[in-house]
């Protein structure tokens, strides 16, 4: 109940349309109830009478009756048109909204979420899912609308025309009814089953088109497609047992609707065989309601397929909706104005979901304006110790403050808009490359980027593109070399111009010449900022104001890298492999 709660919420925006489409709605189930009312007076009054007297009058209200009907049905079709337009409108727009609620909900929710799910299955639940529910949105009400008033109509005027004959087809009802909700939870288990096996085809294929260049790199082209097939053939047993189930609902409810003709046809042959005061004309009124209410019975198998495929689709949308970011900002959290720089991490300890300690007891202090480089081998814990830095996880044991406060204190956005990170992988967006450097800052002007690439020294280069600042990147920047991507991030810095600055490996995947052409742009870029350095190649750092060696024990050596050399330890080790490799 609380869920259809939830989805009655998304109509508050648009309740006059929604009005509006069930208005319409309730006029087309009026103008059904009408028709077979007006037949039987036509047939068993009205037509004998004018055979009668040929009454001038009569005639004249036959043709009132018959304009009436005409009228009706014009009616009954603006309304249908207002049905089928506006009411697909109201679902799309509800499809919007629930997009957006899940979409911005998504873009609050930490590393963590992001660690545990696919992207595919998050695409799915944002496009397919919502597509399913927009549907129901339009059709669910208006169809149990309509159903539910033409059914209850035809059986009251079925009762005043006569009475066994509809007692039979209500005794008969209830089988029907325990029929359609038997099937209906059958149908609910194997339309989630259908949702969550394309939900994994849509995870593979984003998968391997996002890793295309590297199948074709091995020539696994084939075995891509095997692991398609594996998805593909999951979701074809999904459907083929929704179907079953879909078909075994949809044939038992035509047989029911058949067996309502042959209790009409039954008891009302047995009512004309005793001369019980049921006649031909009769007869054929009760078997226009009959088609009046079977038709009704059709929209609620329709309604209810809809209903399990949506409500299928709104359980996996609430799931998203329902999932909690674990960082949060404390209740008076302030927003940074301005920072110096300073830095402390005051015994932190770490360990991820899997159970793994990766951080513990450490104790580091950063002055302003310093270059602290943090060395060690990989999975020590170096990456995770900047990410709480800038709580994308939060600390578990001891505190990280910045300018002696706890970053807990502050507020996130105003946390990350004053830290600045470079990572090895750039991520560059689907647009152009003035797109991408503005990014740093969004309100930049086109002189305030160009400047920014003029000091991230990749101006000259953009100005050779054809299209120059409007070039396109492609899809995370492939039409750029490693270099030009790594400049075009160090730009987006430049704009962002942060007074703490985080480089992740920021040169390791870039060749000798390159990375010594961005250490210039780095050393701009640090210049001035409280900076950590995160490097296998040591000689990137060698300029540190202090080096820390961290391993799965912590902090194990620290000092320049003269006093380090000195000690002959673990970062004179990584030093000496570095210069034979």
């Amino acid at each position: 109940m609380n869920k259809l709660k939830r989805f009655a919420r998304y109509y508050k925006p648009h309740l006059p349309m929604f009005l509006l489409d069930i208005g319409c709605a309730t006029l087309v189930a009026g103008v059904d109830i009408a028709f077979p009312l007006l037949t039987n007076y036509l047939l068993k009054q009205l037509f004998p009478a004018i055979e009668q007297t040929g009454s001038q009058n009569l005639i004249t209200l036959f043709v009132i009756l018959i304009c009436a009907i005409f009228t009706g049905y014009v009616l009954r079709a603006a309304m249908l048109y207002i049905v089928n337009y506006w009411g697909h409108l109201l679902g799309v727009r509800i499809e919007a909204d629930m997009r957006h609620d899940i979409f911005s909900h998504i873009q609050t929710l930490p590393f963590s979420f992001y660690d545990k799910i696919r992207t595919g299955k998050l695409l799915a639940r944002a496009t397919t899912d919502l597509f399913e529910i927009s549907e129901l949105a339009h059709h669910g009400p208006e169809d149990l609308l309509i159903s539910s008033l033409t059914i209850l109509g035809a059986f009251t005027a079925m009762f005043f025309i006569e009475w066994r004959i509809a007692l039979a087809m209500l005794i008969l009802m209830p089988l029907c009814l325990f029929f359609v909700m038997r099937t209906r939870f059958s149908m609910k288990s194997t339309s989630k089953s259908v949702k969550e096996q394309m939900a994994n085809i849509n995870a593979g294929i984003e998968s391997s088109i996002s890793g295309a260049r590297v199948a074709k790199a091995f020539a696994n082209e084939d075995y891509e497609i095997e692991k398609f097939e594996e998805g593909n053939n999951a979701f074809l047993h999904a459907k083929d047992r929704y179907y079953k189930t879909m078909a075994l609902f949809n044939s038992g409810t035509e047989f029911f609707i058949a067996l309502f003709n042959v209790i009409v046809l039954a008891v009302g042959g047995v009512l004309i065989i005793r001369k019980s005061g049921f006649n031909s004309l009769t007869f054929i009124t009760f078997m226009l309601y009959v088609s009046a209410f079977t038709s009704p019975l059709k929209r609620f198998a329709s309604f209810f397929e809809q209903y399990m495929m949506g409500m299928a689709g709104f359980s996996r949308f609430l799931e998203i909706l329902d999932t909690k970011s674990d960082i949060i900002d404390r209740e008076n959290a302030i927003e940074i104005k301005s920072l110096n720089g300073k830095i402390e991490f005051s015994n932190v300890g770490f360990a991820y979901e899997n159970g793994k300690k990766v951080l513990s007891g450490i104790n580091l202090t950063v002055e302003p304006g310093k270059k602290v480089a943090l060395v060690g081998p990989s999975g020590g814990g170096k990456t995770t110790l900047c990410h709480l830095l800038m709580r994308f996880y939060d600390v578990q044991e001891g505190s990280i403050s910045v300018d002696g406060k706890d970053i807990r204190d502050y507020t996130q956005e105003s946390l990350r808009r004053s830290i600045g990170i470079v990572q090895q992988d750039v991520f560059l967006f689907s647009g152009s490359i003035l797109e991408n450097i503005r990014y740093g800052r969004l309100g930049a002007t086109d002189e305030e980027v160009v400047e920014a690439a003029i000091r991230a020294h990749i101006h000259d280069e953009i100005m050779q593109f054809p299209d120059q600042y409007q070039s396109e990147v492609g899809e995370r920047g492939v039409k750029l070399s490693g270099g030009q991507k790594q400049r075009i991030s160090i730009a987006r810095l430049f704009l962002k111009n942060p007074p703490i600055l985080i480089l992740d490996e920021a040169t390791s995947a870039l060749d000798t010449v390159t990375e010594f052409d961005i250490q210039k742009s780095f050393d701009a870029l640090s210049e001035g900022r409280t900076t950590l350095i995160i490097a296998h190649r040591l000689s990137t750092v060698r300029n540190a104001d202090e080096i820390i060696v961290i391993n799965k024990d912590g902090i194990v050596e620290r000092g320049t890298h003269e006093s380090l050399l000195a000690q002959n330890g673990l970062y004179a080790n990584f030093y000496q492999a570095t210069l034979r490799d």
